[in-house]
């Protein structure tokens, strides 16, 4: 773990960062830059030996997990937030370095993910985190979910059946797609409704990117 493979260069990576930041209007500190730099390298480091996530390249990780994830922030405007089947933290650790004031349980059911979690918030000083090892279908929030999160993590179909007990009528469902997920859409179960489709741009990133929030209709 301590050989130079295995340390990524965060001033190279920062400088990496900042450029791919000039070509957006998001709003990212110079401290909360130095984080999710801090992040992306913790999780190369800990990949080599976890397998936490497939992507093994730093620079496509800055691309696929760090600035997809922060593309999001803009569209979190409530207070409580799960992230569910967030495997090493994805989108959930950037977004709550963009949110500091808001609060993200991160839901997976793999041990060594919440491990690595665990750590991060320790090493980050995260205190807005809570990593959790269970099945989404097992949990139960203590507090009041307003967002519930999901990175590819099911369809929609499957996504609500799945967590439609942790969020109630005032709460939203956000999904994080690639395509305009047209036949996902057109196999909604009952009781449901999208509120609103956005498409968003990743800088560096060729590919399509959508939110779809939706809320329970009754």
């Amino acid at each position: 773990m301590n050989n130079k493979n295995n340390v990524l260069d965060q001033d190279l990576f920062l400088s990496k960062l900042d450029n791919a930041l000039a070509k957006t209007n998001w709003q990212v500190s110079a401290p909360q830059r130095k984080q999710l730099i801090a992040f992306l390298a913790l999780l190369h480091k800990w990949n080599k030996a976890y397998n936490l996530t497939s992507v093994r390249d730093p620079e496509e990780m800055l691309k696929v997990h760090i600035l997809d994830s922060i593309a999001v922030a803009p569209f979190l405007d409530k207070q409580n937030y799960m992230d569910i089947g967030t495997g090493p933290g994805l989108p959930g650790i950037p977004l709550a370095i963009m949110h500091p004031g808001k609060n993200f349980v991160l839901l997976d059911s793999l041990g060594k993910r919440v491990r690595f979690m665990t750590q991060v918030k320790h090493e980050l000083k995260l205190p807005n985190i809570d990593p959790v090892q269970s099945r989404v279908e097992d949990y139960h929030p203590a507090l009041q979910i307003d967002g519930v999160l999901s990175r590819a993590f099911a369809s929609l179909k499957d996504m609500l059946h799945w967590c439609q007990h942790l969020v109630d009528s005032q709460g939203a469902f956000l999904a994080l797609k690639g395509q305009y997920p047209e036949q996902e859409i057109a196999d909604l179960p009952e009781g449901f409704k999208i509120t609103n489709c956005d498409e968003i741009q990743v800088p560096g990133l060729n590919a399509e990117r959508h939110i779809i929030t939706l809320t329970k209709t009754h």
